[in-house]
Order: C-alpha cells, then sequence, then structure tokens
C-alpha cells in the first residue's frame, strides 16, 4: 500500500499520455498552443506500462489517462488493451474533450475502458467555440453519445465555470434530466493554479441557479467521484455534482498522484517537486528501485494548498 507524508492512502494514479491537444480552451491553454515535446522526449507506452504495473503491484488501483488530449495520441486503444490485459482489476478511465471520442469509444470499450470523462463547458454552439477557440459542439455531444451507446459507465460531463461566459444551468440540467449522465460544475482555477477573481464562480452560486429550476435532492456518487458532491432533480436520469478546490479546499482528501507525459511524477497537481521516471526508466533501473522513488515523491507531498499560487506547471501540461 502506497502513504504519503500524511498517511493518506494513495491508490489513485494520472497518465497524461501526450502534452498536445486538438482545442485551445481559453481557461487552459494560450492562444497559440504551448511548444510541443518531441517524440522521443515523451514516455513511450511500453514505458508508461512498465510504470503502471510497478504502481499497480504496490497498490495503485484507478488509473486515468489523460493529456493534453489523449486521443490525439495515435494507438491509444492498444494502450489501454494492454493495461487492462496485464491489470484486469485495474479500474481504467479516460478524461478526453469528446470531439475524437466517437470514432474510438467501441474500441476503447472493448479494449478494456470502463468509464470515461468528456468536457463540455456550455452547451450553446457558439459559446463553446468562443470557449475551445474553433471547436464544434457537435463532434464532443457524438462522443458523449457514442459513449453511452458503449456502454462506458459512469460517463460524467465536466463543465469549468467562467463568470460571464458560461453560467448555464439550464442546458446541462436538462441533460442530466433526459440521459444517464453525472454533470460535474468545476470551480475555475487559472492554468497557474491561483483564483482569478474575474472568472471565478462558486459552486454555491451554480447551485442556486439550479434550486431556482427546482429541488434538488442529494445522490450517491457514482464510481469514481472523487472530491465531486452530487444531487438530482427528482426523477431525472443522471445527477449534477460540485468540484470546489478554491471554495472547498479539497486538497486534504486527496489520494493520487500524476506522471507527466515527458516521465515527471508528481505527488500534487501544484508541487513544484518532481521525480524523473523517465531516467530510471531509461537507464535500466530495477522496479525496486521505481517503487523507492515512488514513496519518495508521496513522502514530500503537502497539503497542496502551499504550492496553489506558484506552481511548477500549468495544468494543461500535467493532465488536470
Amino acid at each position: 500500500m502506497l502513504k504519503d507524508s500524511r498517511a493518506r492512502r494513495i491508490d489513485y494514479l494520472r497518465v497524461s499520455v501526450t502534452d498536445r491537444c486538438n482545442l485551445r480552451c481559453i481557461y487552459c491553454m494560450p492562444p497559440g498552443g504551448v511548444p510541443r515535446l518531441s517524440h522521443e522526449e515523451i514516455l513511450t507506452y511500453e514505458e508508461i506500462l512498465r510504470f503502471v504495473g510497478v504502481a499497480a503491484r504496490a497498490g495503485i488501483g484507478k488509473v486515468r489517462l489523460t493529456g493534453g488530449e489523449p486521443l490525439v495520441r495515435k494507438g491509444l486503444p492498444c494502450l489501454v488493451g494492454e493495461l487492462a490485459s496485464r491489470h484486469p482489476n485495474l479500474d481504467l478511465s479516460l478524461t478526453t474533450n469528446g470531439t475524437l471520442l466517437a470514432e474510438h469509444a467501441g474500441e476503447l470499450r472493448r479494449a478494456g475502458l470502463r468509464r470515461v470523462n468528456i468536457s463540455i463547458d456550455s452547451l450553446d454552439r457558439e459559446k463553446y467555440r468562443m470557449i475551445t477557440r474553433g471547436g464544434e459542439l457537435n463532434r464532443a455531444l457524438e462522443g458523449l453519445e457514442a459513449a453511452l451507446e458503449e456502454g462506458l459507465d459512469p460517463v460524467k460531463v465536466n463543465v469549468v465555470t467562467l463568470k460571464h461566459v458560461n453560467e448555464e444551468v439550464e442546458g446541462f440540467a436538462e441533460l442530466a434530466w433526459r440521459l444517464p449522465v453525472h454533470v460535474r460544475f468545476i470551480e475555475y482555477m487559472s492554468p497557474c493554479g491561483a483564483c482569478d477573481p474575474d472568472l471565478y464562480v462558486s459552486s454555491e452560486s451554480i447551485r442556486k441557479k439550479l434550486e431556482a429550476l427546482g429541488p434538488l435532492e442529494e445522490a450517491p456518487p457514482p464510481p469514481g467521484a472523487g472530491p465531486a458532491v452530487y444531487f438530482r432533480f427528482p426523477g431525472a436520469r443522471g445527477t449534477l455534482g460540485f468540484i470546489s478546490p478554491v471554495s472547498s479546499h479539497i486538497c486534504g482528501n486527496c489520494n493520487r498522484m500524476r506522471l507527466t507525459a515527458d516521465g515527471m511524477l508528481k505527488s500534487c497537481l501544484f508541487s513544484p517537486e518532481e521525480v524523473d521516471i523517465k531516467s530510471l526508466l531509461r537507464s535500466g533501473a530495477s522496479e525496486g528501485d521505481i517503487l523507492e522513488s515512488i514513496r519518495s515523491c508521496l513522502g514530500r507531498k503537502g497539503s497542496g494548498r502551499e504550492w496553489a499560487a506558484n506552481p511548477s506547471r500549468a495544468m494543461f501540461q500535467v493532465g488536470g
């Protein structure tokens, strides 16, 4: 079992398979994108598989594949298939913007993917295009429909709310009423971690807008709920959740670590401290050496709040 410096059990690994993305969301990336890592700089699938194997044997039970946009990397279903085959009890999930999901959902499900989170920040086509700097809403919605049709469960929809941009709730309430999806409204943090008061919208504000539509009742969390709290309108097929990193200080219950696309292990989204796993893997380090590096990294894991205003990487470089 893996534990951090505060005796919290760490059983969740997020793996960024690429730093590249086919969208340029205004809260995530600068307009021109970011300098791309070269092919040689990012971990190979075999390197990811080796690291996940060490982590799984040490107690990691959940692995989420992220990016950038993970589906822009070729062969992702093959990675999912290998992970599922080697570790059949592993809870495998994916975070995606959904725009490439329709063509891959079936293959991913057959390979062993269990559940998916899809980022859709607006159900208004023009707002979505503006937020993503050119994205097409219909492609994300097609990805959502494909995930449901292929039996991925649960299917969660992530909505980062921005003041005066997408404080809409009616469309998402209707989506959760009509479909068995779990919509989660996420409080905004800037790409460098700090809260921007010009864009910040609290979960409480969004909840009040929802309550104006009708009474909400508490709902049990779906698998892999993490820090979200869930509600539903009576009779709805889906739920409405809130992730509140700013107003509720959720770092205290963190159970995860992150592996970046270029092979750096981070115990915290915001921590400046990183362990160079890529160099270990490429130098032929033993499983014991890799495990010791994991434990050393977790031994320095803090509360998260102390680094939030000045992290070493932006969130899009870590996988969120």
